[in-house]
């Protein structure tokens, strides 16, 4: 795979879709959607902006159209890809989040790295990239919202790690050491 550049990145970016994706497991419908953090941030929404995004990229970007209509508008309501209607199945923001990424793979494949691509809404002297751009943007955005959905997980039922199977987390006691970072934060404030 060091020999081939657009698979390293591809890699890269299917692990952090899992990564993500793990986050939603096993949550209730209303945990999965409700708002954790005051400006609305929730997991399934994160899973339709992501899958927006893919499609946005991958697809407009590169001229190639996705073959059906988004779940959202953007025009409209400018936060309508951050969350989950009523209307709205898990399983159709998961499906729609699975056809975006298959969707994006096909054009990941397809094209080499230096295909040119151009994103309407950046600066002007931003806007003309290429996939290889485009994946190394999409690899960051994908694994800034993962760790958004770390935060929102752990602090809705304590499930942390990286995924399933692999946590990436030491093996000890949390509460104490929760403490012990807590007791250097109070030492250093000056409020010991």
């Amino acid at each position: 795979m060091a020999d081939d550049p657009k698979a390293f990145l591809h890699r890269y970016l299917k692990t952090a879709r899992e990564s993500f994706l793990w986050k939603l497991d096993g949550l209730s419908e209303y945990d999965v959607r409700r708002p954790l953090t005051p400006t609305g941030t929730n997991l399934l929404g994160l899973a339709k902006h992501l899958a927006g995004v893919e499609v946005g990229y991958f697809g407009e970007c590169l001229g190639r159209p996705f073959p059906e209509k988004l779940p959202f508008d953007l025009d409209a309501d400018p936060n309508s890809d951050m969350f989950a209607t009523a209307a709205e199945t898990r399983e159709d923001v998961l499906g729609f989040f699975a056809r975006a990424t298959a969707f994006a793979d096909s054009s990941i494949e397809e094209l080499p790295l230096d295909a040119p691509g151009v994103v309407p809404w950046w600066p002007e002297e931003r806007r003309y990239v290429t996939l290889h751009l485009m994946l190394v943007h999409e690899i960051a955005e994908v694994n800034r919202h993962a760790g958004h959905a770390d935060i929102l997980r752990e602090g809705l039922d304590g499930v942390a790690g990286l995924r399933s199977g692999n946590s990436n987390l030491p093996e000890q006691d949390w509460a104490a050491y929760r403490a012990r970072v807590e007791q250097e934060a109070v030492r250093a404030s000056g409020r010991a």
